[in-house]
This record gives C-alpha cells, structure tokens and sequence, in this order.
C-alpha cells in the first residue's frame, strides 16, 4: 500500500508537472510544423486539422526560392559565425586576465561589465543607426558583427572567466617549469581544458546573434542583407500573411539551433558547471 501511494505522489508531483510543462513548450513548435506541411487552403479550413491531411515541402520550397530565405540564411550565418570567432577571443583573453591577475580597480571593471547587461537595446538604436550611418555602414554585415560583438563581450568575459578559474592554476606553473611559455602553457594546457566553456560561450553568442531582430532591423534597410528573423517580419503584410510560407521559414529558422543545441548538449551541461563552480 505504502509502495503505491509513493508511486501515485511520484507520478503527481514529478511525472505530470513535467509532462504538462514539456507539452506547454512543444506544442507550438508542433503546431508550426504542422501548419507548414499543409496547402494554404486546409491551413484555414475548419475544423482545424492537427496533423496534415495532405503534407507538402511548396512552402518550405516557396519562401527558399521565392521569398528569399536562402539570402537571408546566409546573412544570418556569415554575422553569426564571425561574432562567434571575435567573441570567443576576446572574452577568452579578457576573461583569463580576470581570473589570474589581481589589480586594481578590478572590482569596478567587473561591476562595469554587470551593469552593461541592465541597458535596454532600444536606448542603443538611434547612436548606433547614426555612427554606422556616418561610417556608411548601413545595411553591411559589419555593423551587425560589431554591434553583437559590442553586445555579447561583457556577458561572456565574465562566463569565461568563471571557466579559467575552474582551472588549475598549479597546471600553467608546472607547464611552465618545464619549459613552456605563457602562451604556449595557455595553448596547450588551459584551452584543451577550456573546451565545454568555449562551446557554451560560442553556442549562447550564435544562439543571440541568430534571434536578434531589433537592431538588425534597425541598422538594415535592404532586402538582400535581412537577417531571418527581419526576414521573417517582412512576411507580414498589412491586409494578408502567407501562414505556410511562414511558418516554413520559422521551421526552416529553427533547425540549425536545433543541431547546434543537440550536438553541443554535453559541453553545455559541463561548461555551465563549470562557470558555477568557478
């Protein structure tokens, strides 16, 4: 008797929380999937269809080709990967000389970077639209990679520096002692071991880069250099929204997170870990 009532209060206070929490997440990436899937005509028919009664790829086909989603991707991916490759750097360099280096002023610098985290990205908009307007940078990658990399490097130097301090530092003195530079003790015995905190930085900045809509809005104003989500928001019009075609280009948006999020799952759990410690 005793063994089922703790079975039942299991199922009650673990099992059915997490259930019900894991359909309130899913169920609307289901549901976008499966409005993709279907022809425009069964998307408003009634009663509404929860799964496709005639699947089809034309709106994935449609906003590739038509709408232009594979610029679109391209743009989001070349301003992702090269935030990606400037941040890991610097937050990396800046976060090491956080964790091993005492000096002074160290405490303001790190509140400085805390407190960079509290401005609203609106409040950035109409400075950042006039000094890349005067730089004629407007509608050019660079301006995104350097918004995002301008964004992203406080938040991630203090993660990494969580990371470095969770490493030893007796390892870079014995590398040291047996012949090492203070590069080559970094290269050789501090990054390898940096590996699941580098991911996690870098998949969080790609993550960021890649659903940002405000300030890429804002700082592009021509179709050919939309990233996908103000690709997305273009799709919208004012008196009729093609719903297969968008929620195509939301599937279509949402895979490569997905892949990232899959195969980075394992560095995520421990990099993470390893910031708390540190």
């Amino acid at each position: 008797m005793f063994s089922k009532n703790k079975k039942l209060d299991k199922i009650l206070t673990l099992y059915l929380p997490l259930a019900m929490m894991l359909s309130f997440t899913i169920f609307p990436i289901y549901w976008t999937i499966n409005t993709a899937l279907k022809p425009e005509g069964d998307i408003v028919k009634r009663p509404l269809q929860y799964f496709p009664a005639n699947p089809t790829v034309e709106n994935f086909v449609y906003s590739w080709t038509n709408i232009g989603f594979a610029t679109f991707f391209k743009n989001s991916l070349i301003v992702g990967i090269c935030t990606v490759i400037v941040v890991l750097i610097c937050s990396t360099l800046s976060g090491y000389a956080l964790a091993r280096y005492q000096f002074k002023g160290k405490k303001g610098f790190l509140l400085m970077l805390l407190s960079t985290q509290f401005i609203p990205r609106a409040m950035m908009i109409i400075p950042l639209f006039v000094i890349f307007k005067n730089l004629g940078l407007i509608s050019h990658p660079l301006a995104l990679i350097i918004t995002y990399t301008a964004v992203e490097i406080p938040f991630t130097t203090i993660l990494m520096s969580g990371f470095i301090a969770n490493v030893p530092k007796e390892l870079e003195e014995a590398a040291m002692i047996d012949g090492c530079t203070k590069l080559q003790s970094l290269r050789h015995v501090v990054f390898p071991l940096l590996l699941p905190g580098i991911v996690a930085t870098g998949v969080f900045t790609f993550i960021y880069t890649w659903n940002e809509f405000l300030l890429a809005l804002m700082l592009t104003n021509q179709n050919s250099k939309f990233t996908l989500p103000v690709g997305l928001s273009t799709m919208l019009g004012e008196f009729n929204v093609n719903y297969g075609a968008l929620a195509a280009g939301s599937v279509i948006a949402l895979i490569p997170a997905v892949i990232l999020f899959a195969y980075a799952q394992k560095h995520l759990v421990n990099g993470m870990g390893g910031a708390v410690k540190g």
